[in-house]
This record gives C-alpha cells, structure tokens and sequence, in this order.
C-alpha cells in the first residue's frame, strides 16, 4: 500500500513576530481513517498510526528524496512568500495615515 504524504515549509506561529522554525521542512502523511470519538471518554482518536508521524528536514530535495526512498507519493505545498512594506517610525505621525 502506497502512503499519500504532504511536504511542506511551516508557517511562523502567530505569537510571535520572528522568522524562528520555519527554515525546515516537514514531511507529514495524510491520514488514511476518519478520527472517532470514544463512547466512554470522549477523546478523539484514531487506528491511523502514520497520521501522528512528522519528519523534519533540512531542505525540501531531502524530504522528497525521503519520499522517493520509501515509496511514498507527495505532494509539495510550496511556501507563499510574504511581501514586506518598508515603513519607517516617522510615518507612524504622519497626516495623511490620521484616522477621522
């Protein structure tokens, strides 16, 4: 059985401001089982083992040829890249950014 597996870059958490975790990229499987609740606890879970798997690497070549080594069919989601606005501390006083 061929596994589906999903490379990605992450994205930067969204309680910080840095750039910090998000040079590597992570090969993740796709899960194969829907998540169930169980009757007496409540908890979520799964017979899916695969799905709770996250390899890192270094570079995204590594990571597919991870995936070309093993079998594994992937896809790559690439990463959106960010535009940056230049902005200096002056205009945060400037007239014509004033709000009404």
């Amino acid at each position: 059985m061929m596994s589906e597996a999903r490379i990605y870059q992450p994205a930067k958490t969204a309680m910080q401001s840095g750039r910090a975790k998000t040079n590597s990229w992570v090969l993740e499987f796709e899960p194969t089982e829907a998540r169930r609740a169980d009757p007496l606890m409540g908890w979520i879970s799964s017979g899916d083992t695969p799905c709770q798997i996250k390899l890192k690497f270094s570079s995204k070549e590594e990571a597919v040829a991870y995936a070309d080594r093993e079998g594994l069919s992937y896809n790559i989601a690439e990463p959106r890249r960010r535009k940056v606005k230049g902005k200096s501390y002056a205009d945060n006083f400037s007239s014509q950014f004033r709000f009404q």
